[in-house]
């Protein structure tokens, strides 16, 4: 229903899919949007990494609940959620994460990496293009979208020390990028 929606109201363009199998699934954040149309890319489910915010109200809890959110605190280091998110990935599933972490931009966190890592999953780098016309403060309106699922990123499993998870993240931000 929701692809259907999605395509009609936004004509959307998916460029590739994300692959089956484990994989950390990383995309640049524009707009509310993004999570629901990302999951438009993946033929498995998605388990977002996203603020614990989101779950205090109903509808946000339910919407990421469904979306197979993973509440994690932002302030600081949250060792259950990652671990949360490390399991599902030995299970075979796929987790999502914004490292912009906000729809304003800013410095990419090195979290998809980290978690890539430490997991040996393959990073997967997606450019999602058009979300911020379509919805931002207030104004809803109905550009064309694209999602552009980028070549997975090979990832040794490795210690996540700084410095490699840094290397990481700025091949990863260099792929996003290079999709626009």
């Amino acid at each position: 229903m929701v692809h259907v929606l999605a395509r009609l109201l936004y004509r959307i363009e998916i460029v590739g899919r994300v692959p089956p199998g484990p994989c950390v699934v990383a995309a640049n954040h524009e707009s509310l949007l993004d999570p629901p149309l990302l999951a438009l890319a993946a033929r498995q489910p998605l388990h977002f990494l996203a603020k614990v915010e989101l779950w205090r109200y109903r509808p946000g809890a339910w919407l990421m609940d469904s979306l197979g959110g993973i509440p994690i605190r932002r302030d600081r280091r949250d060792l259950l959620s990652v671990g949360r998110a490390e399991e599902l990935l030995h299970a075979g599933e796929a987790v999502a994460i914004f490292p912009q972490g906000t729809v304003q931009g800013g410095a990419w966190t090195r979290g998809a990496a980290r978690l890539a890592l430490a997991t040996g999953a393959p990073l997967v780098p997606v450019t999602i293009v058009g979300t911020k016309r379509a919805l931002s403060r207030g104004r809803i309106r109905f550009p064309r979208i694209r999602i552009i699922v980028g070549a997975p990123i090979p990832v040794e499993r490795a210690r996540p020390t700084v410095a490699a998870a840094r290397e990481l993240t700025a091949q990863l931000e260099a792929r996003v990028d290079a999709g626009r």
